[in-house]
């Protein structure tokens, strides 16, 4: 991994272009991190494959339990006592999230990179990062956005045993990682993900491209694990809006996206239906989150994208064309140079 160099400069002054970039960054509070704007856009030019953003702020720091069984120690450290509820958390890191995103998103897509794989990671600063991340790193971006000395409460960092979410997760992208990012937080054991199963897709646009239910699993399954490793991640395919959550009296909560209110509306029926505990229910609105964050110009980007799926097939059919044609293009450039024969 190559160092930025002078500590003072968060980016090298070379404009060398990688393959594979790693940005760490430390909150100072819990705003949107408009400071990271100009390093977050120039991390995403300089990469061509993959950018991992690691965001530290003090309001992340997790909990560690000390002693097994009864002779756990409640009394928590100073840097514990730091963390904020997860839950409590949920607007301030929904607009982290989506700002850090939209940030990298919108560059990669200018630039035409619409498949550069972006993920944004949250860390305490009591954590160590595991090894594994810097694997495969070509440089390593630093920016520090300064310390905050307001006064933190003291109290457990509040999380959610055992919660679901579901949709689709066709190639998977920022909106996606998004909604699995805030579903992995405030989880403490267990995030169960329902993915609609390939019969249910038959009319989705360029139905051709989308990516099959075991490929789709699979890319969720690595992200959580990536994002929160300590958790379980119990993906499971869906034939139905319901999936788990129609007969799990365990679930106690639901993430929803504001296009999947319907079925959560839908499932707190057919739960109450069937006796079944009623769920908490946390929204990820990833337009109204951004509102008073994201200028007129990304505001606007935002909701003509919506980071989808649908643009990315779409995406891929299109440059697969152009592509062909290009390669028509320099077959017949290719004959016409080719001198005729027995002349």
């Amino acid at each position: 991994m190559q160092p930025t160099g002078d500590p003072s400069i968060p980016f090298p002054c070379a404009p060398e272009i990688v393959d594979n970039a790693l940005l760490l960054a430390t909150l100072p509070s819990l705003t949107v991190p408009h400071f990271l704007t100009p390093v977050i856009s120039y991390a995403t030019t300089h990469t061509r494959k993959r950018l991992i953003i690691i965001l530290f702020s003090r309001h992340f720091n997790v909990h560690y339990k000390k002693g097994t069984g009864k002779k756990t120690q409640l009394t928590l450290t100073f840097p514990e006592i730091q963390a904020l509820p997860h839950t409590k958390m949920w607007d301030a890191v929904q607009r982290i999230l989506t700002f850090t995103y939209v940030q990298a998103t919108k560059i990669a897509q200018e630039m035409n990179k619409v498949l550069m794989d972006i993920d944004v990671l949250l860390k305490g600063m009591n954590e160590d990062l595991e090894e594994e991340i810097a694997k495969g790193v070509d440089i390593c971006f630093r920016v520090d956005g300064g310390t905050s000395l307001s006064d933190s409460p003291n109290s457990t960092a509040a999380c959610i045993p055992r919660h679901c979410t579901w949709g689709t997760f066709d190639h998977l992208h920022a909106g996606h990682k998004i909604l699995l990012s805030m579903g992995a937080y405030i989880t403490s054991r267990k995030l169960i993900v329902g993915i609609t199963d390939d019969a249910l897709l038959k009319n989705k646009a360029n139905q051709h491209v989308l990516e099959k239910l075991p490929t789709r699993i699979q890319k969720v399954y690595d992200f959580l694990k990536f994002f929160k490793p300590e958790i379980v991640a119990d993906i499971v395919p869906i034939n139905d809006v319901y999936g788990p959550t129609g007969w799990d009296p365990d679930i106690q909560a639901l993430v929803v996206s504001r296009e999947t209110l319907g079925g959560a509306e839908a499932i707190a029926k057919h739960r109450e239906a069937h006796n079944l505990p009623a769920l908490q229910t946390f929204l990820i609105d990833v337009i109204s989150a951004t509102e008073m964050s994201l200028d007129h110009e990304d505001e606007d980007w935002l909701k003509a994208h919506k980071l989808s799926s649908t643009f990315i097939r779409q995406w891929i059919v299109d440059n697969n064309k152009q592509e062909e044609e290009e390669g028509e293009e320099e077959e017949k450039e290719k004959e016409k140079e080719i001198p005729a024969v027995n002349q």
